[in-house]
């Protein structure tokens, strides 16, 4: 006699399987140049290796503290001085994370309580809204102004109310490229003073911004830096995405209530990784090279589809570029992102999946983060549009 299923109670009856994974199965399934999930198909500098190997023959093979490995917390100190003259004390200021993703659900769960609400531009980067959710959190969704993707400020200011717990910031944005300027930081430090909203930034894509603009990050402005958890990557400044390892700065305060969240979710990251990640941050030229190399990655695909019938919009950070393809077809962007995988072998992102209202703008984002033979590859396929 055969048993009756168990029942399960979803706490996201509607959530499904994450957009990056759904594209990157497509691509390997028909064999397409993989333009979708955001990571290099070129391999890191060897010396990160070597320094990995290096701190795993030394035996560093068990946990690490649960804040991090004190000398990488120790170079980020270091790192995030120089680069946005903000201090933050290594002991009780600064966590290494299981990656980005794990430091925005740590921070989200750390201050949302249900009930408060949470400004999120639109289109958000996917790990947002779920975690807000899980933990009875209620998205509020301001749309970021197509085709350039800035700020609606006044959009902003109209959805504060007085249950505003936490503001998500995302600059360079995915995944659109977008950037913060000094004015919408002007606009934000007007929009928080005197009141207890937190800020949440993330800034993954720090070291990856183009055309001589510079990176505001809520860590170079005190008045701002008080109530923000700002959070980052290994993973994208050092082509290691599948080492997953990030980390989050805020003021001990707001620390002690992340790593309440953090001890129970991951507790410790990869030790030899973390001692590497100290050693090789004692150079600067990794990161400080970086914009400049992603650049040129992201002139060389541009000039590659600019004679196609796809509409390149701007691209100021990431390596995300989004193409417009209004011009081809009107199908939404789910269903040309399957049928460009499947018929021209090139997977793409819809960008309806960070919306809401999954709303069709007819634009796909394409990752640049490869070599120039893969841009190359794929550019030719989409020319033949």
């Amino acid at each position: 006699m055969q048993a009756a299923p168990i029942k399960i109670l979803s706490k996201q009856p509607n959530l499904q399987v994450t957009i990056f994974a759904v594209m990157s199965k497509l691509a390997n399934d028909y064999q397409a140049i993989n333009l979708s999930q955001g990571f290099p198909d070129f391999d890191c500098d060897p010396e990160l290796i070597e320094l990995v190997n290096k701190y795993m023959k030394q035996g560093r093979n068990q946990y690490a503290p649960m804040q991090g490995v004190m000398a990488l917390r120790e170079r980020l100190a270091e790192k995030i001085e120089n680069c946005y003259g903000a201090v933050y004390n290594p002991e009780n200021e600064i966590t290494v994370t299981a990656g980005a993703t794990e430091a925005l659900y740590a921070a989200i769960t750390a201050v949302v309580h249900p009930g408060d609400e949470v400004i999120v531009s639109e289109p958000w980067y996917d790990a947002y809204v779920p975690a807000i959710e899980y933990n009875g959190g209620i998205p509020i969704y301001v749309k970021l102004k197509h085709p350039d993707y800035h700020i609606d400020w006044d959009k902003v200011k109209r959805a504060v109310t007085d249950k505003t717990r936490l503001i998500i910031l995302n600059s360079p944005h995915n995944p659109t490229g977008s950037v913060l300027k000094e004015s919408d930081i002007e606009q934000l430090k007007r929009l928080v003073r005197n009141t207890d909203i937190i800020l949440l930034s993330d800034e993954v894509y720090e070291h990856i911004i183009f055309d001589n603009l510079i990176h505001y990050s809520l860590c170079r402005y005190p008045e701002l830096a008080e109530r923000s958890m700002v959070i980052s990557s290994f993973g994208k400044t050092y082509h290691t995405t599948g080492w997953k390892v990030g980390y989050c700065a805020a003021p001990k305060e707001l620390m002690i209530e992340f790593q309440k969240v953090h001890q129970f979710l991951t507790y410790a990251v990869n030790t030899p990784v973390q001692f590497a990640y100290a050693e090789f941050l004692k150079r600067q030229e990794p990161y400080q090279e970086l914009s400049a190399f992603y650049q040129a990655k992201r002139d060389t695909f541009a000039g590659l589809v600019k004679d196609s019938h796809f509409k390149l919009l701007p691209c100021k950070g990431s390596y995300f570029q989004l193409l417009d393809y209004s011009n081809i077809t009107y199908e939404s962007e789910f269903d040309f992102a399957v049928r460009l995988t499947k018929e021209f072998k090139v997977a793409s992102v819809p960008t309806s999946a960070f919306y809401n209202q999954k709303d069709n703008n007819h634009v796909l984002r394409f990752c640049f983060a490869k070599k120039d033979q893969t841009l190359k590859q794929a550019a030719e396929r989409l020319c033949k549009i």
